[in-house]
């Protein structure tokens, strides 16, 4: 079938690799391969330029990429309208989160909605903030729900659907950790465990310390959530993190909680969308079944 093809050609465009493609399309390389040959002995036409680390459209595979989208979007559309007349909901949904979301609320989301609506086809994908807020832009992403500030012009970001409580936590062994209430000033020149540049955590992180003004005497950077709670058992320093990630470190003792006098830690989770893509069933269902969701 034509979708086939092109739904093919429109992962090769966007991965710019044959062989992310294939991987994404659960495909042989050499299939992907052939797809794209039929295309371009369809049209009479190059398609691509291959290099080994990389694929780059003609002029032609350009107009077929732009028109290629809409058609499968057209297609993705009609196919929905007749099974809502069975009243199913069907179709993909790609959905991207960013860490403390998605190792922590989504899995437990998923679970629902797929329970409810069984037909449809669901990729995750779980990275940073500002990684999530990038594939939304490059329409890798139907949906990204995210903690912390995008400001990106061309993301459309939506009331927030949940409150998100972040802990200040040191090690049982730290000297802070008998008390339960500090004074802001105290935590001048303390180690700190923080989150890369690019995640909701970190810009948390950041925004606190620069408004206190505090001097950090030393970091140590970690890329994941379980990374930063790790080091601050292991005794390394202190970190604010979700209250979703430290949850039962808090309850065995591992992990201290510390109040600092005058300041309440809570952020917002966030769903970005791309305005300009079609709002499908699938993500409409999903949006409302997030609004509805406790844990």
């Amino acid at each position: 079938m034509i979708v086939e093809t092109l739904k093919v050609y429109v992962t090769v465009v966007e991965q710019s690799n044959f062989s992310r493609a294939a991987e994404i399309l659960n495909l042989s390389q050499p299939s992907v391969s052939q797809h794209i040959r039929n295309l371009e002995n369809e049209f009479g036409v190059k398609l691509m330029h291959r290099s080994p680390h990389r694929v780059k459209t003609t002029e032609a595979g350009d107009i077929l990429y732009k028109r290629a989208k809409q058609i499968l979007t057209t297609y993705e559309a009609a196919k929905e309208e007749i099974h809502l007349l069975r009243g199913e909901v069907t179709g993909s949904l790609k959905v991207g989160a960013s860490f403390t979301i998605g190792e922590y609320i989504l899995p437990h989301l998923l679970a629902e909605f797929v329970l409810q609506y069984p037909h449809v086809d669901i990729q995750a994908k779980i990275a940073n903030t500002d990684e999530i807020a990038q594939a939304v832009r490059a329409n890798e992403l139907d949906i990204g729900l995210v903690e912390g500030n995008v400001e990106y012009k061309d993301i459309l970001v939506t009331p927030p659907f949940m409150e998100d409580e972040m802990v200040l936590v040191a090690p049982r062994n730290h000297p802070l950790s008998l008390q339960k209430i500090i004074e802001p000033g105290v935590l001048q020149d303390q180690v700190w465990v923080l989150r890369e540049n690019g995640s909701g955590t970190r810009a948390f992180s950041d925004q606190f310390i620069g408004e206190l003004g505090l001097c950090i005497k030393r970091s140590f950077i970690f890329n994941s959530n379980q990374g930063v709670k790790e080091a601050v058992v292991a005794g390394l320093g202190l970190a604010l993190l979700s209250r979703w990630v430290i949850r039962t470190e808090l309850e065995s003792g591992e992990l201290c909680s510390i109040s600092v006098k005058g300041q309440r830690f809570a952020r917002y989770f966030s769903i970005l969308l791309d305005p300009k893509s079609s709002d499908t069933m699938a993500v409409k269902m999903f949006i409302q079944k997030l609004r509805q969701f406790k844990m």
